[in-house]
């Protein structure tokens, strides 16, 4: 960019930045679009081998770059240094995004991680890349799932094994864990994710990084998964306004899902993911520790208290309350649930390839099949009723709900956890015979009409990140965002792993 300014360019941690600040320098010309991609790529040559969380590197990313470059500097000769104005309509504008694999683009492989899908091509965008673009943005890399996205660890036969930036003998959980462990490794601002069980704030709470699944029926799917209420589309990032940014880019409706409905107040969302921390004073917060009996590691339960702890200080009214729920009776309404859909669904899409198939796989479709003959469809849809209705009792009278996202702070990313996890809660030795028992996720896909953001909430003694849940009544994200600000000011979180952590060891 010839007639940029130099301050930005010659930074050496532009992959730490956040999306909202890159924008910023774009339209200042104090970055140029290329400059920026071209410090995200020496990233990701830098750690990726350790990492790996990268499918595939878009080569059209540097003319999309170009572009925006071409575009900006079109914008500031004709409407003064400053070209905010003109560049409005597309908020995303030169941004690289990283896509999950599942996300289609036109002429590229979807395999959903599976070995017998290598071959195949998308025909067409998924809505979420095609908004993205809409908006000036451009996806310059893919990133890894489990197969099918039915783990919460990320590591396929088709990948291999996706490592936490924070800590490589850990997963960035899953499924959007190369998502997620892109964003804490610098190799973008933006990700995309996708949600059914915790699938992008399990990654946000393991990789220490800002993950929202929005009420079913906001961010348009894939037909006809897309009608399971447990699923969405959704960003994750590194800041509250950059996960609200993304929100507003992906939401609303679109003609080919029907289950979508209007899209939220955008201008609402963006101001209450900047709103000064003062404003919370008088929101009332239910405090959860457990959500019913999980029982979360002493770390994850020190630094929830130490979130709520703060919100309290800063003038929010924090009450503890109960819920009656109990792991077993939540794994059986989801577990029937996925066995009548995705289980279904993953069954069809491997038959006769189920070889090819990593073993976590074969489980998780024996496990949903099993539920699924076990409870016919309307004995699950009577259990989530109830369990719809006790989150409702519980927040009756408070703004949100905040609880943490998982009992344990990560899982080993060698591991597939075939035998159930064992591990020191803050009651004593837990022992479940599903892993998947330790997050605290899957309630709010049950209710999935409630806007869940994930925000960082400390470390844990070992170094791993730990994460909350900021719960909203159905359809209302605003409170959501004006909490997970607060949280953000009160008690800032480092935007990406040192480079050190990721680049050392293996």
């Amino acid at each position: 960019m010839n007639e940029m300014n130099t301050a930005a360019s010659d930074s050496d941690d532009l992959h730490a930045w956040n999306a909202a600040q890159v924008l910023e320098a774009f339209r200042t010309l104090d970055l140029s679009p290329v400059e920026y991609l071209e410090a995200l790529r020496d990233r990701i040559e830098e750690s990726e081998e350790k990492v790996n969380a990268v499918t595939e590197i878009l080569d059209d990313a540097w003319s999309h770059a170009r572009r925006a470059e071409d575009e900006y500097l079109t914008a500031a000769r004709s409407c003064g240094a400053d070209a905010k104005t003109a560049t409005r309509s597309r908020p995303l504008l030169g941004l690289p995004v990283a896509a999950k694999e599942k996300h289609a683009i036109a002429g590229r492989t979807l395999t959903q991680g599976l070995l017998s899908e290598r071959d195949t091509l998308a025909d067409a965008d998924s809505v979420v890349i095609a908004r993205i673009r809409s908006a000036g943005g451009h996806i310059h890399i893919r990133t890894t799932t489990p197969e099918y996205s039915c783990a919460s660890f990320t590591r396929s036969q088709l990948w291999g094994v996706t490592r936490n930036p924070w800590d490589l003998e850990h997963s960035p959980g899953g499924s959007s864990g190369g998502s997620g462990a892109a964003l804490a490794a610098g190799y973008a601002p933006l990700a995309t994710a996708s949600d059914i069980a915790g699938s992008t704030r399990l990654p946000a709470a393991f990789t220490g990084t800002v993950g929202f699944k929005a009420p079913y029926g906001r961010v348009p799917g894939a037909p006809p998964l897309s009608l399971d209420w447990y699923r969405g589309d959704g960003p994750l990032a590194r800041s509250v306004a950059d996960a609200a940014l993304l929100t507003t880019v992906l939401a609303g409706p679109h003609p080919g899902d029907h289950s979508t409905v209007p899209a939220p107040d955008s201008a609402g969302i963006l101001q209450a993911a900047s709103t000064p921390v003062e404003s919370l004073a008088g929101t009332r917060v239910a405090l959860c520790m457990t959500l019913g009996d999980f029982d979360p590691t002493a770390d994850t339960r020190a630094n929830t208290a130490r979130v709520a702890t703060a919100l309290q200080e800063a003038g929010a009214i924090v009450e503890e309350v109960e819920l009656p729920w109990t792991v077993e009776r939540l794994w059986a309404a989801a577990a029937t649930h996925l066995g009548h859909n995705l289980g279904a669904a993953m069954r069809e899409a491997t038959e006769g390839a189920e070889e090819a198939l990593s073993a976590y796989t074969r489980y998780f479709m024996e496990k949903t099949t099993a539920a699924a003959e076990l409870r016919s469809f309307h004995e699950g849809l009577a259990l989530e009723a109830q369990i719809q209705a006790e989150l409702a009792q519980a927040m009756k009278g408070f703004d949100v709900l905040l609880c943490p996202t998982s009992a344990v702070p990560g899982l080993r990313a060698d591991e597939e956890y075939l035998d159930g996890i064992r591990y020191t809660g803050g009651n004593g030795e837990v022992s479940r015979p599903e892993y998947w028992q330790s997050h605290m996720t899957v309630p709010f896909n049950i209710a999935n009409r409630v806007p869940v953001l994930a925000v960082p909430s400390g470390f844990t003694g070992a170094g791993l990140p730990t994460g909350v849940q900021i719960v909203g009544h159905p359809y209302d994200e605003v409170s959501a965002f004006r909490v997970g600000a607060a949280v953000e000011q009160l008690l800032p979180w480092p935007k990406t792993a040192p480079a050190h952590l990721h680049t050392s060891g293996r």
